[in-house]
């Protein structure tokens, strides 16, 4: 099933026409309303006219999240204040938040956006969904929660947290679709097996997982222990909210609304754009955007791009999933680690569960890496040949992918924080 098969389904020729026709847009209109933009382009001399090909928008400067942080809270808006009928801010945990604005406009794009993301991902009016992503600041359940309405699903705004009360929604409402983090539905699901409640008691088929990554190997974990398909959406505040991307059923990369965010991949050391199959940051620029348009704004997102038309018979480009991020990358004696190639070393490891955390630390002049691993519920700490047998196993996995030796720490189940939330998976104290 397509939503909106006139858009979903354009020819790469007729998908870039659009395209063209709304860069010149948008481009003018950032020139026009936004003091920031107009001040960047006249410092290079580059005006609105000179965008004639969507290989021009190479000569537009990208836009970084410092930038979004200098001109706190609504320098970058380019409407005024009473045509804004939407506020979010980012979680900012570190001084001022990013904040962003939606005109009613933009409010319509996102739901509409939303509603085609979560009919790919196999969502239907006869579903009933519950969100579990936080109702504030956070973009995150709103437009899950937008967009599911739109196509006529039931929606259950249960928000995080009070894991035992979104379970008895669950049973009592018959969610078929729970929305939340990846490293939420894990923990709900050990909350569920305490409880007593098996999924054969549920009536979930379908999970709309966003907020952070995972790897396939997590993906699989979280199927089997809710019975259901997992899929991933892509969002970030800065663009839109969850709405840039998401996956259909066919599990192959996250489509990517490209008639609203204009994709580019670029080489995250030169900053030169890649062609598509290159692996890069993912850069993006809103096409339609009126309260807060960007224009070549760097995510930081490490993935690449496939505009080969998909199985699910959507021909817009596909966004692989994010192998992280190019500020969450750690350098550890000139290697380069991701969190996800630890994590999908981890899952579905015998003895151990889904729950780790690196911590990171320097000895002198050596960085030193260590990843804590919690025990399978059923395998205790006295089991000690077992367990270094578990240990060793552990590191020589992670030896064999990260080219490096870790140092591997066991510990008992339920040891480390959970959290309704973003997982924090990574600890560097190294400048601490």
């Amino acid at each position: 099933m397509i939503w909106n098969k006139e858009i979903e389904t354009l020819t790469r020729k007729e998908m870039e026409s659009l395209q063209l026709e709304r860069l010149k847009n948008i481009v003018r209109y950032c020139y026009e309303k936004v003091p920031f933009y107009r001040k960047r382009f006249d410092s290079i001399g580059l005006k609105p006219e000179h965008i004639v090909t969507l290989a021009d928008i190479d000569k537009i400067p990208f836009t970084t999240k410092d930038d979004l942080r200098d001109n706190y809270p609504f320098d970058l808006f380019a409407v005024p204040q009473k045509e804004i009928v939407r506020l979010h801010a980012s979680s900012g945990t570190t001084g001022k938040p990013i904040v962003v604005g939606y005109t009613r406009n933009d409010m319509e794009m996102w739901t509409e956006s939303m509603a085609r993301l979560v009919t790919a991902a196999g969502a239907t009016d006869d579903d009933v969904a519950q969100i579990c992503f936080g109702y504030g600041m956070f973009t995150g359940g709103f437009g899950l929660h937008y967009g599911l309405e739109r196509i006529g699903a039931t929606v259950i705004p249960a928000s995080s947290g009070n894991s035992e009360r979104q379970l008895m929604y669950m049973q009592d409402f018959g969610a078929t679709i729970i929305v939340g983090t990846p490293s939420y539905a894990l923990y709900l699901a050990e909350i569920a097996k305490e409880q007593g409640v098996h999924k054969s008691q549920l009536k979930l088929r379908l999970g709309l997982f966003g907020g952070e990554g995972h790897t396939p190997e997590m993906r699989k974990e979280i199927e089997e222990r809710w019975g259901i398909l997992a899929t991933e959406n892509y969002g970030l505040s800065e663009i839109v909210g969850p709405g840039v991307s998401g996956e259909c059923v066919e599990q192959c990369g996250m489509h990517i609304n490209e008639d609203h965010f204009y994709p580019e991949i670029i080489d995250k050391e030169n900053l030169k754009p890649l062609g598509y199959g290159k692996e890069g940051e993912l850069v993006l620029t809103t096409l339609t955007k009126e309260g807060i348009p960007m224009l070549r704004y760097r995510t930081k997102d490490i993935t690449e791009l496939d505009p080969e038309i998909c199985k699910c018979g959507r021909t817009t480009v596909r966004m692989k999933k994010v192998k992280g991020r190019t500020d969450d990358m750690l350098i550890i004696r000139g290697v380069n680690v991701f969190p996800s190639q630890i994590e999908s070393v981890l899952v579905g490891m015998k003895n151990i569960g889904p729950h780790y955390q690196i911590i990171v630390t320097k000895e002198g002049y050596m960085d030193k890496i260590e990843v804590q691993v919690e025990l399978g519920e059923d395998i205790s700490l006295d089991k000690y040949s077992e367990l270094e047998r578990t240990e060793a196993a552990i590191r020589h996995n992670l030896r064999s992918v990260l080219q490096i030796d870790a140092k591997v720490k066991l510990v008992e189940h339920k040891t480390l924080e959970r959290t309704t939330g973003k997982a924090k998976r990574v600890i560097d104290m190294r400048n601490k």
